[in-house]
């Protein structure tokens, strides 16, 4: 593994804890306009100061909702990402229709022009390519090139992808000049898909690193039974080295939860992780899990027992 990453090609220094916007949009259930204001203002609160949101998030709620709730700046000034390749279609009536691909160069502008009217804002500091999993050769004929546009014009401060897979991204990290990927549920003390070959060629390219889905969709923040793992119930097998996860961090009076959200970031490549939180409570607690002090022993015993790849604490060492 190269432990020694390149300078990193962002322009601007990354914050290492970063609020998701996907719950305040309504990913599984409503949440009030109330609540999505206690939600930003606690992560204002706790200095939290990247927020991460697409138009996707509840057709355009989410984006929407951070443009009336987060300050235009701040010192330090608030790091927006947001992510194109889908286009919102309302329906006559104004309520929200479905959502279309659209890689081509008009249609990359059409979503980054609608993401900024309703974020308020004349530009978004990283601009990922969002889940282009079946549109490989779009991506490399005309999404790819019309984002690079967008930067060289200003709209954009840095090019992202962002994928729940770490093998394409990989493949668009060794192709393009990529600043930024954003990659979830593939790198957590359940799943380490993307130490082999993502993050050694990001630690190479200087490429940042942001890892959301670091609770694997839940099972990693409660291991109970109906958890969610990956999107679907979690199997029984999942849910069983959950349970065993947390007992170990139980010997050590540390949350799991703290495990869970601290782990990325003992790879150098990784620069940020990005949590999402539908409630004030929500991110108070996932910010004390950030900083709760996890020991070294700990990790020790993680790696023992196959949560932690062990390079990881070889390199940390070193």
């Amino acid at each position: 593994m190269n432990d020694t990453p390149a300078a990193n090609r962002l322009p601007f220094a990354l914050p290492r804890l970063g609020l998701g916007t996907a719950p305040i949009g309504g990913l599984y259930e409503e949440v009030s306009d109330a609540d999505a204001a206690a939600t930003v203002d606690a992560s204002l609160a706790e200095g939290i100061t990247y927020f991460d949101t697409a138009p996707r998030y509840g057709h355009g709620v989410a984006e929407r909702r951070l443009g009336r709730l987060l300050p235009a700046a701040g010192d330090p000034a608030p790091v927006i990402s947001t992510k194109t390749g889908w286009l919102l279609r309302p329906r006559p009536d104004g309520s929200p229709g479905e959502v279309v691909t659209d890689w081509t160069e008009r249609g990359i502008r059409e979503s980054l022009e609608s993401s900024l009217t309703r974020l308020g804002r004349s530009s978004v500091d990283i601009l990922y390519i969002h889940d282009p999993d079946n549109y490989p050769d779009e991506v490399r004929r005309t999404a790819y090139p019309a984002v690079r546009r967008l930067r060289d014009e200003g709209l954009i401060r840095a090019i992202g992808f962002g994928m729940n897979h770490s093998a394409p991204l990989t493949e668009y990290v060794t192709e393009f000049e990529v600043d930024a990927v954003l990659v979830a549920g593939r790198f957590s003390l359940l799943d380490h898909e993307a130490l082999e070959t993502l993050l050694p060629r990001c630690a190479e390219a200087g490429t940042a690193v942001v890892v959301g889905g670091v609770f694997n969709t839940g099972l990693l923040a409660d291991p109970s039974p109906g958890a969610m793992f990956n999107y679907r119930p979690a199997p029984a097998e999942a849910l069983e080295r959950a349970r065993r996860c947390r007992e170990l961090c139980a010997e050590y009076e540390v949350p799991l939860t703290a495990a869970a959200v601290q782990f990325p970031l003992l790879h150098p490549a990784v620069s940020s992780v990005v949590l999402g939180c539908r409630s004030a409570r929500e991110v108070t607690a996932n910010a004390a899990a950030a900083r709760f002090p996890v020991p070294d022993a700990l990790w020790e015993r993680l790696a023992d027992a196959g949560f932690v790849p062990r390079p990881l604490l070889e390199a940390r060492a070193g």
